[in-house]
């Protein structure tokens, strides 16, 4: 959940092979200890944890997270695409009754809910591959956060011994993460939710439970009925400083009105403005967002202002909103999953062996890419735009 694992796997290429497995012994040796303080069972220890080497691809995509790594206007092009709406818009009607009653348990909208679920797991098609409690054990050991991902490991285990999922069916993203809104294990143990009163939290298997859990999890981090996350502004050129503003600097309407800002289709600011704080994703030529203490509550779902801009905008947009007025600040915007396959065809018809069109740019994809970026004669980064996609248009 907080490491946008699948969303990952939508915007980044990670090699596999590109390294060779490491042997985990000698670190989970060490672990053991704290494990068995942490409540994992000796038992359960050597189960799942005998015999487990490192998986290379997860620490690849520890140093390539898209939310940090990608240019925003790539981000929401895939993340918040035609498809994603109208999907999200069908799953709106399809659950309805289940969505009312969340809302009137824990106080957050449907269409906020959905939007966490369309941008975590697509609406439940893509929970992920990686085992869990490898991939947490190889984030135990190598790379950045070692002490948090222990932690992480520690309650996959709590969870499999507690017989919430079998092993083997123990899967997510490289970071832990796993079901339809990917819970990381600790926030599982925390705030999961058996809403349908089967006697079990089941996230991967149960939607009812997996959009409960989300809500439970959105009012636990703030989340205010009634209230928006924010909104684009119109902004005076020079009105206000390039630095000393942010998301987390709150101001009140009377700040931001003295500076002229107005709503980004011209309409003043609400008179029954909360506090707000200035956020400019793309710097001052971008768009820019008065966001309130909602866009926080997401924003903690995943701690990257990127990631909490897809959701509320795909939220936006579920509910009949309308793109972002201001443009983003490039000259080659960013692909839809439909572009990005109907690129994919053009590289299969120009050759080149991507494998399956499917709308994620693996390595493949990318090395064609890169591949014809140097036949036209441009700089060779192995990025898909529109210039690129127009450019293989022509024949």
């Amino acid at each position: 959940m907080q490491w946008l694992g699948l969303a990952a796997g939508l915007l980044v290429a990670v090699t596999a092979g590109a390294q060779t497995p490491n042997d985990l012994s000698r670190c989970l040796a060490e672990l053991e200890a704290p494990a068995r303080q942490a409540g994992v069972s000796a038992a359960t220890w050597r189960e799942h944890t005998t015999g487990l080497v490192s998986e290379p691809r997860v620490i690849a995509a520890l140093n390539t997270q898209p939310e940090f790594s990608t240019p925003i206007w790539d981000y929401l092009a895939v993340l918040v695409d035609d498809e994603r709406v109208a999907q999200g818009q069908a799953m709106l009607s399809t659950h309805a009754v289940v969505l009312r009653r969340v809302h009137e348990r824990f106080g957050v909208d449907p269409a906020t809910v959905v939007a966490v679920w369309g941008v975590e797991s697509n609406y439940g098609q893509g929970f992920g591959r990686y085992p869990i409690v490898q991939a947490l054990a190889t984030l135990s050991c190598e790379g950045r956060r070692q002490t948090f991902f222990r932690g992480e490991l520690f309650a996959a285990l709590r969870i499999v011994q507690a017989g919430h999922f079998p092993a083997e069916r123990f899967v997510g993203s490289w970071a832990g993460a796993f079901g339809h809104t990917q819970f990381m294990p600790t926030t599982f143990e925390r705030l999961a939710v058996d809403f349908d009163g089967d006697g079990r939290a089941d996230l991967m298997g149960n939607t009812a439970d997996a959009l409960a859990s989300t809500a439970h999890f959105l009012q636990r981090a703030g989340w205010k009925d009634g209230q928006v996350w924010g909104f684009e502004v119109q902004m005076p050129n020079g009105a206000v400083p390039a630095s000393g503003e942010g998301r987390r600097v709150k101001r009140d309407a009377g700040h931001w009105r003295s500076l002229g800002l107005r709503r980004a289709d011209g309409n003043a600011l609400p008179a029954n403005l909360p506090q707000a704080g200035l956020m400019r994703p793309a710097g001052p030529q971008g768009p820019a967002f008065l966001v309130m203490r909602n866009f926080d509550a997401v924003f903690s779902y995943n701690a990257a202002e990127s990631y909490g801009l897809a959701i509320a905008h795909l939220a936006d947009r579920l509910r009949g909103g309308a793109p972002f007025v201001t443009a983003w600040p490039t000259d080659d915007p960013g692909l839809s999953r439909a572009d990005r396959r109907n690129l994919q065809t053009l590289l299969l018809m120009r050759g080149h062996d991507i494998g399956e069109v499917d709308g994620a740019l693996g390595e493949r994809s990318r090395a064609a890419i890169r591949a014809e970026q140097a036949r036209l004669g441009w700089p060779v980064d192995g990025r898909a735009g529109q210039r690129l996609l127009q450019a293989l248009r022509q024949p």
